[in-house]
Order: structure tokens, then C-alpha cells, then sequence
């Protein structure tokens, strides 16, 4: 059963250590788990969901460190909170707007996040919703910011060694610049 809600939150995810920047502007209920919301940032990003992830907060009042995901046993240095029994609200708000999300821990992808307003539920709209963004997400798996460099610069050099391998592996073409909010 959904639950009934009457405000949305917009949040602002940008991938971070990217020139020019890749970003979206999602809205989202506000009832919303941080597993909710981990798949919504998913799918606004592009991302395939193969890794594991985590949201850290570091709390304005106490500046304790709170990490949010999937929960493993040999987590020894840190706890992980279960992202799908904490609510959004209960961490983002106006006066403490920011978080991280990290996607993929082995090419480490950092992303900012934060909720940029609190809106009146839209009557007829489906949430989750992305509205606006910039520039395509890096293939899974392309080895992390140095890796979608290298990734890049083989696609745009056909004389590149790697050019027709990377063109195969990713479907054919790749356009850095393309997005699109549906």
C-alpha cells in the first residue's frame, strides 16, 4: 500500500570530480525512505544498481558521521544504517540541506546531495520525478573518474587503441553531452 503524502522534496544529486559537471533535479515524496530515494537517484543518474551504496550525513548540532545503506556484517568501522527504515525528512532538511551519496565503491563515485526546496504535491504528477539535468551519466563500471576519462578520449579519437573496442563494449555510441529527463 503507497502512502498518502502532500509534499514533495527537490533535491539537486551532482556527480562530483567531473568538469563540465553532471547533475539532476528530482523530485521526490516526502515519505520516502533512503532506499527510495537511492533508486530514484539511480535511475535520474543512469546508474544500473550493481554496487553497493551508502548516503552519509554528518549531523549539524553533534558533527557525528551517519552513514545510511545496506548494512553488513563485518561493518567494524562504522555503523550502517538500514536505508529502508529511515525516512528522508528525518535527515534533509532547509536548516540541514546536504548529504552524500557514493555509488559503486570500487570506481567511487561521489555525488552531493541536496534538497534545494519542499514542495506542494502536484496534483496528476508521478513521483519520482526528474525535471532538469546536465550531460549523461559515465557507464557502469568505466573505472571511476580516471577511467571515464580515458573512456572518453577513446571514443573521441578513432585512431585511439582502445576506439573500437570501447565502442562495442558500450553499445555502439556514447554521447558525454546527451541528457534527457525522461
Amino acid at each position: 500500500m503507497k502512502k498518502k503524502y502532500d509534499q514533495v522534496y527537490q533535491f539537486k544529486i551532482t556527480l562530483k570530480g567531473i568538469k563540465p559537471q553532471i547533475w539532476r533535479r528530482i523530485q521526490v515524496p516526502e515519505t520516502y525512505t533512503f532506499w527510495d530515494l537511492h533508486a530514484a537517484i539511480q535511475d535520474a543518474m543512469g546508474w544500473e544498481d550493481y554496487h553497493l551504496h551508502e548516503f552519509t550525513f554528518t549531523l549539524p548540532l553533534t558533527k557525528i558521521k551517519v552513514c545510511i545503506g545496506i548494512p553488513m556484517e563485518d561493518d567494524l568501522e562504522e555503523t550502517m544504517l538500514p536505508g529502508w527504515e529511515i525516512n528522508i525528512h528525518d535527515l534533509f532538511t532547509l536548516e540541514s540541506p546536504n548529504g552524500d551519496y557514493y555509488y559503486d565503491f570500487g570506481d567511487g563515485w561521489q555525488h552531493s546531495v541536496t534538497l534545494e526546496k519542499i514542495l506542494p504535491r502536484e496534483a496528476g504528477v508521478i513521483y519520482p520525478q526528474c525535471i532538469d539535468g546536465k550531460r549523461a551519466c559515465p557507464p557502469e563500471d568505466c573505472g571511476g573518474i580516471g577511467g571515464y576519462a580515458e573512456f572518453l578520449e577513446a571514443i573521441r579519437d578513432p585512431a585511439h587503441e582502445l576506439h573500437e573496442d570501447i565502442l562495442d563494449w558500450i553499445g555502439g555510441e556514447f554521447d558525454p553531452e546527451d541528457f534527457d529527463a525522461n
